[in-house]
């Protein structure tokens, strides 16, 4: 692989397509060919393709190249009752990515993610329509390596309780690192062992995150790439905000206990698990450390019994009992989220950090039918009928919390990914963003703010995010974008 062009990666331009479709058709191939042409389209705007029958990424994807393809493959159901379209990126995009990086002369492409552990990969393949879409694929092409699930730990929940397998895949088959005191996390991290993840043993975080530090389990096939496509789907975040390209890179890493998503206490105690806080909700937090650290499935019922009684005296008070960062004060989850986009940027299959960036990473978010509410997992369905793209993941986030409705200023994940770290995620300003296509052309805070979403449903905690007054915000229910 040849050495990757700065230019590529540092690009500030973001294009915006708009489809003839605000919804999928169903099944997986009913939407290819709109989405295909939706694909060459953008392509054309940012010259990855100079057109003709080459592939949409024949400027960008070498011949020879080994490509990964990152959809955003979150769970096998809707938590609410909307369904897939807005849970996960969907089947027509990544068939169209896959073929036209195989167009573009690509040596081999395999389609991975790492679900939440709880997600039955199976079932989800087989709902999206793209288990029988990649078996066929495969046998017609040869250089088409399959769907690929990256976790080594999956789990269910049984009475309220958390039970895992473990190991599933050989720990040879991912690549670690470790970033020390140039991780993100470092400033906010102590030897309390406070970083937690819902429903997971606040121990094992302790191992792999702790001063001087700083550990993630990176699945091989991602590092050995030359060119990575990410393919976001557009939502609304409980704990980030959104999830667009650089929130959709918790999926390139294997095990969750590697994966800091808040910490515990809310910000009198150093916290920020949540906003102000008091006995109950520090109980809460209690018995759930007690369950997630329980030796027997008995002990943890026990402790799971325990919870149910305080949670409910919480909503009788009129509170929440969010205990898992949900909320704009959340100053955890971004800095995990950009430790991962550096990896991708930066890292080899030695687990260490060049300073050149390493491989191409190109940005395709699926926007026909964003997600918006309670958002990643029970998102309520946001017809937009956009496709948006870009070879720099900062630059689409500060488009995509636009198009939401969001002022990216007040999104700790878009504002931070342009900061002046080491082995930066650009060379630009956020005022430097800029776009092109069926919304318009200029820069991002002048263009966008006209064209998004005029009726939004955002997460309770998000809501100071909002770009505009709170009186216009949509509590349920969903409008179609129309800018």
């Amino acid at each position: 692989m040849t050495k990757v062009p700065e230019e590529i990666t540092f690009d500030p331009r973001v294009a915006v397509v708009r489809t003839h479709i605000s919804d999928y058709a169903e099944p997986l191939s009913a939407s290819d060919d709109e989405i295909r042409s939706a694909l060459r389209r953008i392509a054309r705007l940012l010259g990855w393709t100079g057109g003709g029958d080459k592939g949409a990424f024949a400027n960008v994807v070498p011949r020879g190249a080994r490509v990964l393809v990152k959809p955003n493959l979150v769970m096998h159901e809707n938590l609410g009752p909307w369904g897939m379209k807005p849970l996960v990126t969907h089947g027509s995009l990544i068939s169209a990515a896959v073929e036209e990086a195989l167009r573009s002369g690509a040596a081999e492409v395999m389609v991975g993610d790492a679900p939440l552990q709880a997600c039955d990969f199976a079932e989800m393949t087989r709902r999206m329509g793209l288990d029988s879409w990649a078996e066929e694929f495969a046998q017609q092409e040869p250089r088409f390596k399959g769907v690929r699930d990256f976790r080594r730990t999956v789990s269910t929940v049984v009475s309220g309780v958390r039970v895992a397998a473990e190991d599933l895949q050989p720990a040879d088959r991912f690549v670690l690192f470790d970033l020390g005191s140039e991780s993100l996390l470092e400033p906010i991290t102590d030897d309390r062992g406070r970083f937690r993840v819902t429903c997971y043993d606040p121990r094992l975080l302790a191992r792999t995150h702790a001063p001087g530090r700083h550990q993630y389990l990176v699945a091989r096939e991602v590092i050995e790439a030359d060119v990575v496509i990410n393919l976001p789907k557009l939502k609304t975040h409980k704990k980030a905000g959104l999830t667009c390209a650089l929130k959709n890179l918790i999926g390139i890493n294997g095990n969750k206990e590697f994966l800091p998503h808040h910490r515990v206490g809310g910000p009198h105690r150093g916290g920020d698990c949540y906003d102000g806080g008091g006995i109950l909700k520090g109980a809460l937090e209690h018995l759930a450390d007690r369950q997630n650290t329980a030796g027997t499935r008995t002990s943890a019922r026990l402790w799971h019994g325990l919870s149910v009684p305080i949670d409910r005296a919480l909503r009788m008070l009129g509170e929440d009992a969010e205990i898992e960062g949900a909320w704009s004060g959340n100053d955890t989850i971004w800095r995990t989220c950009l430790d991962l986009n550096r990896i991708l940027l930066y890292g080899t299959a030695d687990g260490v950090l060049r300073d050149e960036v390493q491989r191409r990473v190109l940005h395709v978010v699926d926007a026909v039918v964003a997600g918006q509410g309670d958002g990643p997992l029970a998102p309520q369905p946001l017809p937009m009928g956009l496709l948006l793209a870009g070879s720099n993941a900062a630059a689409v986030d500060w488009a995509g919390a636009h198009l939401l409705g969001y002022d990216p200023a007040k999104i700790p994940i878009a504002r931070e990914a342009f900061g002046r770290f080491s082995r930066p995620l650009t060379a630009f300003a956020s005022s430097e963003v800029c776009v092109a296509g069926d919304l318009g052309a200029g820069r991002a805070d002048e263009v966008l703010p006209r064209q998004g979403a005029g009726c939004v449903a955002y997460p309770a905690g998000w809501r100071d995010a909002v770009a505009r007054p709170a009186s216009a915000e949509k509590d349920t229910g969903a409008q179609a974008f129309t800018p």
